[in-house]
């Protein structure tokens, strides 16, 4: 069965055609004992800059989707998780990129947070008040309010 897709920003052109191939994105939610969640800022130069979102980066080579956010939250984050547990899956179709993201729950990790590319942290509640939030955030931003029978907007 196929997901279904997110179409952000539908009405800018997609780079690339029809068949573009699927970009993998591990994601952290990192929950801290109150319920807060961390949100971070896009780093300046990239895509979609100062759009909060949640923590993580593309796969690399050979790497599942475990590996791939230890090492997402270590280089961005400077943090090193001891548990996560996978969580959704959201498609994701963004103007530059299909992307395919992987959420994860991330309760333990060892560190301080240190934002390692220039980018802002925010702890949140429901509803979240940073903004702009990355269009891929949103599905799982209602997904925790469902979690949580929170019946207020979430963002």
């Amino acid at each position: 069965m196929i997901a279904p897709v997110l179409m952000a920003d539908p009405h800018r052109p997609r780079e690339g055609g029809s068949d573009r191939p699927v970009v993998e994105v591990a994601v952290g939610i990192l929950i801290r004992d109150d319920g807060g969640f961390l949100l971070t800022s896009r780093p300046p130069g990239k895509v979609y800059e100062g759009y909060w979102e949640f923590p993580g980066g593309k796969f690399e080579p050979g790497e599942t989707v475990t590996d791939a956010l230890r090492r997402e939250l270590r280089e961005e984050l400077g943090i090193e998780v001891r548990s996560l547990e996978p969580w959704r899956t959201e498609m994701v179709d963004y103007p530059h990129a299909l992307v395919r993201l992987n959420f994860c729950k991330v309760r333990a990790w060892d560190g301080e947070l240190t934002m390692q590319e220039g980018q802002q942290a925010s702890w949140q509640q429901l509803p979240v008040r940073v903004a702009p939030v990355l269009p891929g955030a949103l599905p799982v931003l209602a997904l925790l309010a469902h979690e949580r029978g929170f019946s207020g907007a979430t963002h």
